[in-house]
């Protein structure tokens, strides 16, 4: 087995804009103005088109219901439509969190899903060929540690078996509910990220012999 603790090099922030208005085609015509305001505030912090993408986009009716208690039953009634268009920004730039939160929200972002940091896939290659070296090795050294007592040596290889490549879950900043008001009271949301451990291991069956 190999571990190595790495610093994560891919932010991803999950947010978007929710409104509602009395038809559905108002409620996308203020949507779409509001997050052309979101994503050229994005622009201006250092994020680049190829950075976003739409995570979401969603449009459904709103009703209210009613109750009648002399009739006893309830009824409802349309009183507009939601519109919940949602984006995703993926960067290797982790210096940019506290911006792209402040930002977004300033140009009119009022639901944040999720915040986390996790490695990218590049990355991820690099970290699985560099531990599966570092593995094999390990094996080996315990084997011939092993075998040193017992006058007996490591003559050669009869298999190799790889287990999977042990990624932790993307680090999480915050998700779900994010309190919009807190956040524009801070003159800077605070965005941090932290190693990450990152372990694989394999089973070497080894030939050994006599000394």
């Amino acid at each position: 087995m190999a571990t190595a603790s790495v610093d994560p090099d891919l932010l991803s922030v999950i947010f978007g804009i929710e409104i509602q208005k009395p038809t559905a085609k108002q409620a996308l015509e203020e949507n779409s103005k509001m997050m052309e305001n979101v994503i050229s505030a994005l622009k201006s912090v250092g994020i680049t088109e190829s950075e976003i993408s739409t995570s979401s986009l969603n449009i459904y009716p709103v009703y209210e219901y009613i109750s009648d208690e002399f009739l006893g039953i309830q009824t409802r009634e349309l009183v507009g439509y939601k519109v919940s268009n949602i984006l995703s920004v993926e960067t290797e730039k982790l210096n940019l969190a506290a911006s792209i939160i402040d930002n977004g929200v300033d140009a009119g972002v009022n639901r944040v899903d999720s915040v986390y940091y996790s490695l990218s896939p590049q990355k991820q290659m690099d970290l699985k060929d560099d531990l599966l070296e570092q593995a094999i090795t390990n094996a080996e050294s315990k084997a011939k540690k092993a075998l040193d007592p017992l006058d007996h040596t490591v003559i050669g290889v009869k298999s190799i078996s790889l287990s999977e490549f042990g990624m932790p879950y993307p680090q999480p900043v915050f998700s779900g509910d994010f309190a919009m008001a807190e956040s524009k009271i801070m003159s800077s949301t605070p965005v941090f990220s932290s190693e990450q451990d990152i372990t694989t291991s394999i089973q070497v069956v080894f030939l050994i012999g006599s000394n």
